[in-house]
């Protein structure tokens, strides 16, 4: 009986242990599974994603984890598989890619409105570079730079290319706003304040290019100023050097009518020509402008795979022309958006200049469908993203990708009512209306207060500086003076 007793016993025990084991199972099994911890959700607005279906998602979710995009679905689906350590609601907004500048000179805000109303060569040779020649130097370089990266995050802008001087100065404010670069050591034919010839310029561009080698917001490079600014053999010496670093090569094109008679008459060929007949477009190329381009060139560019920066902008105000933005899209080339520097613009606002980046199609071309929302949106983010070697980093919302992103309100009046978050952007969209700007998955602007600056401190040395500037440059005959 005794032992009968304790078999039973233990019948008993192995049963209730293995009853307890399948209600356990049967809780797990039911329970949901364990969140996904990343940094920052942004949860609640309408993400145009740009990615290859071009979704937009309203309401919609972007889950960040660390530098990258971990997801990009509902907010439903977000919070279901995702927890974070920052929540930003982003109802009321659309959230977007960063906007990506193609071509600019970030100093050259300290000369924003100093000379005005002018053509291209009489602008640059009887007032720019007289200005820079009186004024350009290390510490005017810092400042500028940094009052220009200031603007660019204010606005929506995460990535700006430069081409200028002291480009390490541009490159150090750069990295310390927070923001991406593409930043060109500028070479040209003449003395400067950081070269006094081209062959200082390439020493200085190389010692540049291996300072920030593998930066994860730099990318250092050199540019070529233009084909009637600098020699042949000092081209394929800047050629040379970016291919040796494998990084894109900078260089104005055919900005002018002006630039092409002189290389027909000094080269017996177009700018697009000469450099293909020096080699130059044999590394990855980005060509700002691209204004006075025959059929001819634009097959040329196609072939080399050369992009292109519009600046539409700066090419209205100088009267530069109209660059043949259909055409070069039907031909294939890749082709991105720019505001060129602030002395020509005379803002940073990408969103300023994607609306009139379609204007100006529209009208040039008698034709309201060229140069659409989508399109011009497309040059903002991926188009960017292609022309300067990062498609596959940046330009969409995707997982996998790096964590660029801005959040847009859409409260104002100028925005109510929306309809189409695309449209609205291209159309309705001011630079102000950006309200959190993040950059490599930090938030560097929060409610319009960009955390990497002391934007009270950045103002007071810009305005210290302009007076220096003012000091420093006369009126010339023809032009008002500088106001007091």
């Amino acid at each position: 009986m005794h032992a009968s007793r304790r078999v039973n016993s233990q019948g008993f025990r192995a049963s209730a242990i293995a009853g307890a084991i399948i209600i356990v199972a049967a809780v797990l099994a039911a329970a949901p599974p364990a969140k996904r911890k990343v940094s920052i959700i942004v949860t609640g607005g309408t993400v145009v994603t740009m990615d290859p279906q071009r979704r937009v998602l309203s309401p919609g979710a972007v889950a960040i984890d660390g530098t990258t995009i971990a997801a990009v679905d509902t907010p439903q689906t977000i919070g279901a598989a995702y927890s974070a350590g920052e929540v930003i609601r982003a109802d009321g907004t659309v959230v977007l890619p960063g906007l990506i500048n193609t071509h600019g000179h970030a100093p050259m805000v300290m000369y924003r409105g100093l000379a005005d109303d002018l053509k291209l060569m009489d602008w640059l040779q009887k007032y720019i570079f007289p200005a820079e020649g009186k004024t350009v130097s290390a510490a005017m370089v810092r400042t500028g730079a940094r009052l220009a990266a200031l603007e660019m995050l204010q606005s929506g802008t995460t990535l700006h290319t430069d081409m200028y001087y002291f480009e390490e100065e541009v490159a150090k404010a750069t990295k310390e706003a927070g923001m991406r670069g593409v930043l060109g050591q500028t070479i040209i034919g003449f003395p400067v304040a950081d070269a006094r010839a081209p062959a200082e310029g390439l020493a200085r561009a190389e010692r540049f290019m291996q300072a920030f080698k593998g930066d994860p917001l730099i990318v250092a490079t050199v540019a070529a100023h233009s084909m009637y600014t600098v020699d042949a053999d000092s081209l394929k010496a800047t050629r040379d050097l970016a291919a040796r670093f494998g990084v894109p090569l900078l260089t104005h094109l055919a900005e002018t009518r002006d630039e092409v008679n002189e290389s027909l008459e000094k080269h017996k060929m177009s700018p697009a020509a000469y450099f293909e007949a020096l080699g130059f477009w044999d590394t990855p190329a980005l060509a700002a402008h691209g204004v006075h381009l025959s059929d001819a060139d634009i097959a040329i560019l196609a072939r080399h795979r050369v992009a292109l920066s519009h600046n539409p902008e700066s090419n209205m105000k100088l009267a530069s022309g109209t660059a043949p933005l259909t055409k070069s899209l039907k031909a294939g080339l890749t082709v991105g958006l720019g505001t060129d520097g602030a002395a020509s613009n005379n803002d940073l606002d990408m969103f300023e200049a994607m609306r009139q980046a379609a204007f100006l199609h529209k009208l040039s071309e008698d034709d309201p469908t060229v140069a659409s929302a989508q399109t011009v949106l497309e040059m903002a983010t991926l188009g960017g993203a292609a022309a300067v070697g990062m498609a596959n980093r940046l330009g969409s919302l995707e997982p996998g990708k790096l964590a660029d992103l801005i959040v847009v309100s859409m409260a104002s009046a100028r925005q109510t009512p929306m309809y189409n978050p695309v449209s609205h952007l291209v159309y309705a969209t001011r630079g102000d209306d950006v309200r959190t700007t993040i950059v490599n998955g930090r938030v560097i602007m929060r409610d319009r207060r960009v955390v990497t600056l002391d934007a009270a401190a950045v103002l007071a040395d810009a305005r210290k500086l302009a007076e220096q500037v003012r000091a420093a440059v006369a009126a010339a005959p023809g032009q008002s003076s500088v106001a007091r």
